[in-house]
């Protein structure tokens, strides 16, 4: 029953904890690339051998330390090493015989993030990830079980060994890891470990099944700075159409150009992303150019996001990052940054309606 109110409060801390840091999860405008990256990692928690004695009896607590890479969203691999206690029971007539031992397991571990392959999650800050992998378990210090053979005075359990074992050490698991920020991500672990028959001492015919569970924390590093696409100005353009002086007709007045007072653009971008695409830079350069032939107009830069994808706190980060990357775009151009003011509106307005169309930033000037 303890072990039991154990595991609750665990995932209990854990549940709120994950919840508390979706509140704090701060990635900035992503001036870098979110994949591939490498982490380290350590956790702890509790094991226990499966076995035909009773298992709330032989659960000791274990510790692991882990260093990796994520190559893409999808898949990863990493070198695990975990340990170090391990307890075994033989239940006899007069009286119950329990016995410590140590061990340490190195592995290697492919890791497959599920979520991963399905591309409207690609940003959902969950990792679901599948744990495979194959290594070597070393086992010593099982002086306890050898005592009970000498006690008995027969060879109760069958296959106690001396000195140290090494076994294999064939694993299976699942992983929920999330991401708290940039660097920081905390996980719950639970993995099936296949060990060599004698590695409790005991003969059952089959493999040994380690069973462990584990929370824990990661450290990210190693990320790509995210190249800034530059828009390929044009040459300057002094007057749009509406600004060229009017054809001189001999019997009539000489017309004087009208300027246009007021400019709107629409800079479209794809989902998750907040780069100025190529499709998109001629409209960037009809702002800049309007921009130098009005020297008195101010503009805003109001970025959106789709409500159909993602999370808000994430479409919160792509609407700025969009009016951001527009804005800077415009002020690179030549463009005075006091002339520019940029907004965002996340998620929560979407200007025009359909999910596609809303992933943008919108540009407004107007003459002073």
């Amino acid at each position: 029953m303890k072990i039991k109110k154990f595991y609750a409060m665990l995932l209990m801390a854990l549940c709120v904890s994950m919840t508390a840091s979706a509140q704090t999860e701060d990635d900035g405008d992503l001036d870098y690339k979110p994949y591939p990256y490498m982490f380290v990692g350590l956790q702890g928690g509790m094991q226990t051998t499966l076995t035909n004695y009773s298992q709330s009896d032989i659960i000791t607590g274990t510790a692991s330390a882990s260093f990796g890479a994520m190559f893409t969203r999808a898949i990863g691999a990493r070198f695990h090493v975990n340990g170090a206690w391990g307890k075994g029971g033989l239940a006899q007539s007069d009286r119950d015989y329990r016995y410590d031992y140590n061990y340490i397991t190195a592995n290697i571990d492919l890791m497959l993030n599920v979520l991963g392959f399905i591309p409207s999650l690609r940003n959902f800050p969950l990792s679901t990830n599948i744990i495979a992998g194959i290594g070597l378990n070393t086992a010593w210090n099982n002086d306890d079980a050898c005592d009970i053979n000498r006690t008995l005075g027969r060879d109760v359990l069958t296959d106690a060994w001396t000195g140290t074992k090494f076994s294999h050490n064939l694993r299976v698991g699942v992983m929920l890891d999330y991401k708290i920020n940039k660097h920081w991500s905390m996980n719950i672990e639970a993995d099936a470990n296949s060990l060599h028959d004698r590695f409790n001492s005991k003969r059952s015919d089959c493999d040994d099944w380690q069973i462990t569970a584990q929370v824990g924390f990661a450290y990210r590093f190693g990320y790509k700075k995210k190249p800034h696409t530059a828009p390929v100005l044009i040459a300057p353009v002094e007057e749009f159409e509406e600004d060229r002086e009017a054809e001189v007709v001999t019997d009539a007045p000489v017309v004087q150009p009208k300027k246009l007072e007021q400019l709107q653009k629409d800079v479209f971008f794809s989902i998750a992303k907040t780069d100025v695409e190529a499709s998109e830079v001629s409209k960037i350069n009809d702002v800049i150019a309007w921009m130098k032939s009005h020297p008195t107009a101010t503009a805003t830069v109001t970025g959106h996001a789709d409500a159909g994808t993602g999370n808000k706190e994430k479409n919160a980060e792509y609407a700025r990052g969009r009016a951001e990357s527009v804005a800077k775009a415009i002020i690179d151009g030549g463009i005075d940054a006091s002339r520019i003011k940029v907004d965002s509106k996340g998620d929560t307005v979407m200007p025009y309606g359909d999910n596609e169309k809303s992933r943008v930033a919108i540009f407004v000037g107007e003459e002073k």
